[in-house]
């Protein structure tokens, strides 16, 4: 640890009002790393080239603790607490709530302040029920962050290792890739085109390139020969030694200095809202309505002051906001089972509007189990896997060139970490025969690959002193890239038989669907990466086995109205195979661009059912015929660019199509950002990708995504049931009140018993229906309209004017029954603490829990029959079910809820007297979805909700 000690350790020089903060985080940190040479920095961090030993990692984690930024700006939990007041619901009710206390104030002894009491007590519950599901929800959103960790690729102790991000200390040896999101300050110690995107740091849009020796700025974030956190790995490679973690690097400045970002309103949430408006707007409407009436027909102004609060709480569904994010954690749990992880829980409804999914193909619709099976070169063919022994003579070339133009690292479990085609390279390297030992060639430059040049470049000094090139790509581009081939051990000029294998070689490995590189060398005199004149070696063959469950995933979207499309990179016949085995496109009637009746099919306005389009046809297509093209069924774009990618999103996105996009590199980053729904890749996808995504799949499974747009169509009906099944209790909550003025009979229901409804017998039942699971037919309908409204004309017309309306005449069945039993005779007065009108208030109470008992065996199936999906299939129905009934009986039956509430015990009979509106409910709306399926006109115009 003498290193340690080293004098240039101590506290930076940062802004006075965060100085404090650091001294606290931050015990040691290093001054002006970018300007002293790099031997330097080393001997003050107590490191070297091969890392830190683990006894001094434990030090240093110990002293410096977790290499973690703390984002999230540190609320108070009551101030959290307080801002579920916030809320319009919440504020008519406070408002409620106050003329309740001036009615009271003006009108001794009137009751007015149970009303009060109540109110208040509402809206303290719902705030905190509120609070604790979001407290629940940001948990549940943290852990799911756990699972999904930060790696990043160190050198301890000469052994490279990958750990996770928050293990790092100062003094660590970072090796960065392509893809890579930086999770430190560091200074470079070697590099190979690395470029990186600073933008999040300095707002530059274009990368840069850094480098040991690149250019030194006083200001550190100036410098060229620092990388720091937070910054994206855009290609290259590179080595950096640890210099601040934490909240001592520069974008743990950012953060504390900062406030955090405002929340993104989403669609579900803008809908939320919309629905709040609408319905706040009908109470205010209908409170200040019968308020004049009311006046106007003689009534006095407290007890109309008290009947406009009753209309406006009658209207308000006190429970629906918590009821949301509860019904959104669980489904944003249920997802998270199946290996989907959102990153926004209100992100999960996006995907039920899905229209087309672009994916990529290997990891997704393949299992990522990369092999080699064979290696075609022009004068024998190596078959891997198959047993047999080759001369190792003759793969001299093809070792040296797999293993020393290869990034892959072995690891401790005996395998290899890193690009998974680059690990099967060497896997097949190790099973060959150990023919020369390859430890003496060291790399002295590299190429590194991208998708746009499609080929990888490494140089390596021989131990004989000589230097050689070695290149792996693309074969059509490894083979313009060369102009002499090996054959039977004689390098020959490269002429038209050689072309003639090369094409019927590749186009026979192609389709058997194996995935090829092309693989050729160059002696050269110095380090000089050169890119003609290669002698090529041959081409490797692999194949990546589709996944099993992929097809019946496929045949799951089709009836769902969900087209795929297959954007690779890969050799569009090797794409066609693959397409074709798994049922993505069907074989006899696909086509390729070049087939030129194809052409006159789209001028005609005829489109073939499946289609492969290649990366070049599609540079030359116009807007137009790309818009055109986008309109056939199954496609599959083979070798284009990331920058294609971002086109055909935008093109469908344009057509007006809800595009969900798979990515795993940082080339995809800018699809998944524009894509309605961007989907990364937890197995392989790059930080970047994941940090540009709103869903990370954590066994990168294709199947994975369908089911995840299946729970999200399921969510979104969900809460549309339990908007339904709230709404509908509107209507027997409001019509007692209008009664009570027009027709001049005594209160039927009052206030007190309306938020019972509301809150005690509401919530539960509608957490219920948030829980119900998707109705057999949801993958055989086409996607919703991102237009669909959660309120519609429709569910309002089915709450408001049909069931409800049959809630409310069971109410007053029941009501009138037992007071005309009671003797009471139309328009006699009748004193408050009567025992017949308090039961008659019971009966009237209690015709609205059976009546909603029924409605909610009703909402659970919008077109499906409540027999098809199973009576006790869901337990937490019948949990609320418990929970209406329970609440019936206490506020009947004990002696102080009836002082309370107004109410008195009910007998047998009181009960029987809704059942047949029940009954009716649920046979009326098993009729209506008996026509629904039949396709009735007029039921689906008017009655479908």
């Amino acid at each position: 640890m003498a290193g340690d000690r080293g004098s240039r350790f101590t506290l930076r020089s940062l802004p006075s009002q965060a100085t404090s903060h650091f001294r606290r985080v931050v015990p040691l940190a290093i001054e002006d790393p970018h300007l002293i040479p790099v031997e330097e920095l080393c001997r003050s961090l107590g490191t070297s080239e091969y890392g830190l030993t683990a006894d001094v990692v434990a030090e240093r984690q110990a002293l410096c603790g977790p290499n973690e930024l703390r984002v999230r700006t540190d609320v108070p939990m009551y101030l959290r607490f307080l801002r579920q007041f916030k809320n319009f619901f919440a504020i008519l009710l406070i408002v409620g709530g106050l003329l309740a206390v001036l009615a009271e104030q003006l009108d001794p002894g009137s009751g007015s302040i149970y009303i009060a009491v109540a109110l208040f007590a509402v809206v303290l519950l719902n705030a905190l029920f509120t609070f604790i599901q979001e407290e629940q929800s940001e948990r549940i959103m943290e852990s799911f962050k756990k699972m999904l960790p930060s790696m990043v690729r160190v050198r301890r102790q000469g052994i490279v290792s990958e750990i996770e991000a928050k293990e790092l200390v100062p003094g660590d040896i970072m090796l960065l890739y392509e893809g890579n999101k930086i999770p430190a300050d560091g200074r470079i110690l070697s590099s190979n085109d690395l470029k990186v995107d600073l933008s999040s740091l300095t707002g530059e849009s274009e990368p840069v390139l850094l480098s040991k020796e690149g250019q030194k700025d006083p200001s550190l974030i100036q410098s060229r020969n620092m990388a720091f956190s937070g910054s994206l790995v855009q290609s290259g490679t590179g080595e950096v030694v640890v210099c601040f973690i934490g909240m001592a690097t520069q974008i743990g400045r950012i953060v504390q200095l900062t406030k955090e970002a405002e929340t993104v309103m989403t669609p579900i949430r803008r809908e939320l809202q919309r629905f709040i408006a609408i319905i706040s707007a009908i109470a205010i409407f209908l409170g200040i309505t019968f308020f004049i009436i009311s006046i106007a027909t003689g009534k006095g102004a407290m007890s109309s002051l008290v009947f406009a609060i009753g209309i406006i709480v009658a209207n308000v569904p006190e429970g629906l906001l918590p009821t949301v994010t509860l019904a959104l954690t669980m489904a944003s749990k249920r997802m998270s089972k199946k290996n989907a992880l959102v990153k926004n829980l209100e992100s999960v409804e996006t995907l039920g509007s899905t229209t087309v999914i672009c994916t990529d193909k290997t990891g997704t619709l393949t299992q990522n189990r990369i092999s080699v099976h064979r290696i075609a070169t022009p004068n024998r063919t190596y078959a891997f896997g198959s047993g047999a022994e080759f001369p190792g003579i003759e793969l001299r070339h093809l070792r040296r060139i797999m293993s020393l133009n290869n990034n892959a690292t072995a690891n401790k479990r005996g395998s290899f970490t890193g690009d998974s085609t680059e690990a099967a390279l060497l896997t097949c390297v190790s099973d060959m025969d150990e023919i020369e030992d390859l430890s003496g060639f060291k790399r002295v430059a590299e190429k590194p690959f991208s998708s746009a040049t499609k080929h990888m470049i490494t140089v390596c000094s021989m131990p004989d002193g000589g230097f050689e090139c070695y290149l792996k790509g693309a074969p059509e581009i490894v083979l313009a890239m060369c102009d002499k081939m090996r054959v039977s051990g004689v390098v020959v000029e490269l002429g038209e038989e050689q072309r003639g294998w090369f094409d019927k070689t590749l186009t026979g490995m192609a389709s058997k669907g194996e995935r090829c590189l092309g693989l050729a060398y160059k002696p050269v005199d110095g380090d000089a990466i050169e890119e003609t004149g290669y002698i090529f070696k041959g081409i490797v063959g692999m194949r990546d086995p589709p996944r099993p469950e992929v097809p019946d995933a496929l045949q799951k979207c089709r009836g769902a109205g969900i087209r795929v499309f297959m954007l690779t990179g890969d050799y569009p016949l090797t794409a066609k195979t693959i397409a074709e085995s798994i049922g993505l496109i069907t074989a006899e009637e696909s086509s390729t661009v070049e087939g030129d009746a194809d052409e006159k099919d789209i001028e005609e306005g005829r489109h073939p059912t499946s289609r492969v389009v290649e990366g070049l046809e599609l540079e030359a297509m116009t807007e137009d015929e790309l818009s055109s093209v986008l309109d056939i069924r199954e496609l599959v774009f083979a070798r284009i660019s990331p920058a294609q990618k971002l086109q055909i999103v935008k093109a469908l996105q344009k057509k007006k199509e809800v595009v969900t996009v798979t990515g795993d590199g940082v080339n995809d980053a800018p699809a998944l950002k524009n894509a309605d729904m961007g989907v990364a890749m937890g197995v392989t996808g790059t930080d970047v990708a994941k940090e540009a995504s709103n869903m990370v799949l954590m066994d990168d499974d294709f199947a994975t995504i369908v089911a995840a747009v299946e729970e999200g169509r399921t969510i979104f009906e969900n809460i549309k049931k339990f908007i339904a099944y709230v709404l509908t209790s509107n209507v027997p909550e409001i019509t007692p009140f209008i009664a009570y003025v027009l027709l001049a009979i005594p209160l039927p229901l009052t206030v007190v018993l309306i938020l019972a409804i509301d809150l005690g017998t509401d919530i539960v039942p509608s957490l219920g229906l948030g829980a119900e699971k998707a109705e057999t037919d949801v993958m055989r309908k086409p996607p919703r309209k991102r237009t669909e409204r959660l309120l519609t004309r429709n569910l309002l017309g089915m709450s408001y004017g049909v069931v409800g309306m049959t809630q409310a005449l069971s109410g007053f069945t029941s009501y009138f029954v037992v007071l005309f039993k009671g003797g009471w005779k139309w328009g006699q007065e009748i004193p408050a603490n009567d025992p017949t009108y308090k039961t008659a208030i019971s009966a009237f109470f209690a015709s609205i829990i059976i009546c909603q008992i029924a409605d909610v065996l009703i909402c659970r199936t919008r077109r499906q029959s409540i027999f098809s999906v199973g009576l006790f299939t869901n337990k937490l129905i019948y949990v609320g079910i418990a929970t209406e009934l329970s609440l019936l009986f206490l506020i009947s039956y004990v002696p102080i809820l009836n002082t309370f509430f107004g109410t008195h015990p009910l007998v047998w009979w009181h009960y029987l007297l809704s059942v047949p509106y029940a009954i009716a409910i649920i046979v009326g709306d098993e009729l209506r979805r008996f026509l629904v399926r039949r396709e009735n006109k007029f039921v689906l115009r008017w009655l479908t909700w």
